[in-house]
């Protein structure tokens, strides 16, 4: 690759991970478009009974606590959940509300724990964009030095060329990735909605 462009690469990306950095420096090293927000909020998809209690419960009733590492984990298909939702509930007899509520609230706590996990997870891949946009920086600096060097060294040329090619394909490699994993707490937010309204619905069907 030529030099010039190679520099001009460098300069691009590595303007793009500053603004990067100061876009995102008032929600530390969250890499996403999208707000940071650590947990589910309840409110907009559940309109049953208080968890409070059931939050720390649930763990204790078997069935409720199998049920809930089925339904939640997003390789199982939303309509084998909700059927498995609609057979629980038939069988709950009397008691349908309080174990319906029993569930949800296992839903919540199970997907709650994983949303957190993969935003600590973006906050940490955020960090890794951050440092490999300082490490491009530093090396289009050293890029730069060492051809303004009197006289030019080829051997000394190439090797930081190759080094700074070598750190902008890594890091357009990660930036390339941001959208695609930015979209994990969504998708979690998506599914665990579906499953409250189907929980929701199961305890008005008579």
């Amino acid at each position: 690759m030529n030099i010039s462009r190679i520099l001009a690469a460098a300069l691009a990306l590595t303007v793009g991970g500053a603004a990067f950095a100061q876009t995102s420096a008032p929600q530390s090293d969250w890499p996403c478009k999208q707000v940071r927000v650590p947990e589910i909020a309840l409110g907009g998809v559940w309109t049953g009974p208080s968890i409070e209690k059931e939050r720390k419960d649930w763990r204790g009733d078997a069935a409720v606590a199998d049920l809930v590492t089925r339904i939640a984990p997003r390789r199982t298909p939303l309509e084998e959940a909700e059927r498995l939702i609609g057979d629980f509930a038939k069988g709950a007899g009397e008691s349908r509300k309080a174990r319906l509520t029993l569930l949800f609230a296992g839903v919540y706590e199970r997907m709650n724990d994983e949303r957190r996990d993969v935003v600590n997870g973006l906050d940490r891949f955020g960090r890794r964009l951050k440092d490999m946009a300082e490490k491009a920086r530093e090396e289009t600096q050293t890029m730069r030095e060492v051809q303004d060097r009197k006289p030019q060294d080829p051997e000394a040329i190439r090797k930081a060329s190759e080094a700074l090619q070598w750190r902008l394909r890594m890091f357009e490699e990660q930036r390339k990735m941001v959208a695609f994993v930015c979209e994990s707490p969504a998708l979690i937010e998506q599914r665990f909605g579906a499953l409250a309204r189907a929980i929701m619905a199961a305890m008005e069907t008579r």
